[in-house]
């Protein structure tokens, strides 16, 4: 039999394989992304992939190796180390982990609204997890020390526990209905929080913004700002379908004799409801923005718009990474 002639070396496996100025192509890149099935690879699948890559990116082509063997082990090697330093990310902080883990935690947030000291202890552990995935994706060159982990994972803990029960006070009046989307509220407010305080130092001192070669140019606050902005509508929204549909649903099961005579089922039913809607909505919420953001240099700041324009008086867009 033939050998399969080889792919050539001229693939960018830098850039994500579809196209990311589409919806559909950054949602294809993004389901490949946040798959829970990555999670169950062995430590040796993952050293595989990301061999891999980097004799593939040295010019080394194994023999045989097919164009979609390359990218699967492409996005194994993404979904399990950092794009900036390459060392194995924490397993509950991965892209691949986001599933599994918000979906036990928004169904325990759902099922277990009733009580106040159940509303603090899964707020508490949303933030927690919350605080490690954006520690684990933190953009590499903006290292984030521990006083400022611990001011953002304090301020978006009790951000989200006082939302939380400010509104279960306000809600005793109110339709059932109504009490359910109390952890949603909270959700939302402390990643109003969350975000912000954990890329603080971008706020202050600028991320880096390039010209479409992706040539440096500058730091910019408010490329941060439009960046920050971003993800905080990307992750509100992760959570819109995950904590909006579920609480319908379950609201009319409950009222069903089945429910009332098998109460246990309640929580699994939750959380594997949540669970749906997490498959599509994280990658989709994703999607939402490109992950490489552009913005025309005349909305940047005087001081930078004048750096910019002594480097390249032509140039009308900037680009900038957002971050997840």
């Amino acid at each position: 039999q033939k050998m399969s002639p080889s792919i050539p070396t001229t693939i960018n496996i830098r850039e994500p394989r579809w196209d990311q100025s589409t919806f559909q192509g950054r949602a294809k890149h993004f389901f490949m992304v946040t798959d829970p099935r990555n999670l169950l690879l062995s430590g040796a699948a993952l050293e595989e992939a990301r061999r891999v890559v980097e004799d593939y990116r040295a010019g080394v082509v194994p023999p045989g190796l097919t164009e979609d063997q390359l990218w699967r082990a492409k996005y194994i090697y993404d979904s399990a180390f950092h794009p900036d330093t390459g060392e194995k990310m924490l397993l509950i902080g991965r892209m691949s982990a986001q599933v599994p883990m918000n979906m036990t935690i928004t169904g325990c947030m759902l099922t277990f609204y009733r009580t106040t000291p159940a509303v603090l202890f899964w707020q508490w552990v949303n933030q927690s997890f919350n605080a490690i995935v954006n520690y684990t994706n933190r953009s590499g060159d903006a290292p984030i020390t521990p006083s400022q982990l611990g001011t953002a994972y304090v301020s978006a803990t009790t951000g989200a526990v006082v939302t939380a029960l400010g509104l279960k006070s306000l809600t005793k009046h109110l339709p059932a209905i109504i009490g359910r989307y109390v952890p949603f509220a909270a959700v939302a407010a402390a990643n109003c929080i969350n975000i912000p305080l954990m890329r603080q130092r971008e706020l202050k001192l600028g991320i880096p913004v390039t010209d479409e070669n992706g040539n440096r140019l500058a730091e910019s606050t408010a490329a941060a700002q439009k960046a920050i902005f971003q993800v905080v509508v990307s992750r509100i929204g992760m959570a819109v379908p995950a904590m909006a549909i579920p609480p319908v649903i379950m609201n009319a099961l409950e009222k069903r004799p089945f429910l009332k005579r098998y109460p246990y089922l309640n929580a699994p039913l939750q959380v594997g409801l949540v669970g749906l809607c997490l498959v599509f909505a994280t990658p989709l919420c994703c999607a939402l923005f490109p992950q490489k953001s552009s913005m025309s240099v005349s909305r940047l700041e005087p001081e930078v718009q004048a750096r910019i324009r002594e480097k390249d008086p032509q140039l009308e867009t900037i680009y900038f990474n957002k971050g997840l």
